[in-house]
């Protein structure tokens, strides 16, 4: 039992990570109905930007992640603005391709850059203590990237729910044509929208970095197809769907592994794709065609 409940506490660390990449998936999705595929490569960006602020600025976790998430946010409206805005009347499939060049661009450039080498974040972050509850082991480290997870939806929320931009937001969500006859302003509140998702990746990767130590050019791929199918699992464009989606699939993944099955870790992910595809196309938080609206 005790052993479950580890397993639990790792899942749900390794989720809230999911859950912040896929907030952002499903926030863009909500928004103008895109699959951003360059996603997991911003979260790689996050990742490596936190890094250097750690080893060469000297900074603390702290300040790293604000900076690492200020970066990324001006990346995704980078991204949005060049590469998404002019193609907002075009097919899917445009959008589509060009996502998935965007990804190729990051991730190359990267390399470019600075080489395929990997990194490794610095074991001494934090400090190293653990806390033992009824026989479970959670470390310090668990307990931070899930504080902040945490706190960072929270804050999402109130965003969404609170302010005069998470009401545009929600207004072009809903209907765009009628927002901006409204007077919102569409186009920044696009914008906006990638830089909130953009930013959360961004912690997220810092986050990652910490929990994973290593981390390289390539890493966004893997991690950002298993956020996409977070955000699927709790129904896109759902933001508590991503959430209840990433933490899910973290718990999942972590029970596979405790079970001995741990080269299906990444496997399992997309097992459940299908799954909610087959039986659920609409997410856990979604609405099926067949269901009264």
């Amino acid at each position: 039992m005790e052993q479950i409940i580890q397993q639990l506490v790792n899942g749900i660390s390794l989720g809230s990570i999911y859950a912040l990449i896929a907030l952002g998936y499903t926030m863009v999705y909500g928004i103008v109905k895109l699959i951003n595929f360059a996603h997991g490569d911003v979260f790689m960006v996050g990742a490596f930007i936190g890094f250097y602020s750690i080893t060469i600025l000297d900074l603390g976790f702290f300040p790293s992640l604000l900076i690492s998430m200020a970066a990324c946010a001006l990346l995704g409206v980078l991204i949005e603005r060049i590469a998404y805005k002019p193609l907002r009347n075009a097919t899917r499939i445009a959008a589509l391709i060009t996502a998935i060049g965007v990804s190729l661009l990051i991730e190359y450039g990267m390399i470019y850059v600075r080489g395929a080498q990997p990194e490794a974040y610095p074991g001494d972050l934090i400090p190293a203590k653990s806390l033992e509850f009824l026989g479970v082991k959670v470390s310090s480290q668990s307990v931070l990237i899930l504080g902040t997870s945490l706190v960072l939806m929270i804050l999402l929320q109130f965003i969404v729910h609170k302010t005069k931009i998470g009401k545009a937001m929600r207004a072009v969500s809903h209907d765009m044509d009628a927002a901006r006859l409204m007077g919102i302003n569409v186009n920044n509140t696009i914008s906006v929208t990638f830089a909130i998702g953009s930013a959360l990746a961004g912690a997220a990767g810092v986050a990652f970095g910490m929990y994973y130590t290593k981390i390289e050019p390539l890493m966004g791929i893997i991690p950002g197809l298993k956020a996409f199918v977070a955000a699927v699992l709790g129904g896109i464009g759902i933001i508590p769907g991503a959430m209840v989606g990433g933490l899910l699939l973290g718990v999942i993944e972590s029970l596979v592994s405790a079970a001995g099955f741990s080269l299906w870790r990444d496997g399992v992910a997309f097992v459940v794709l299908i799954l909610i595809l087959i039986f659920r196309p609409a997410g856990l938080f979604g609405k099926n065609i067949r269901e009264k609206v």
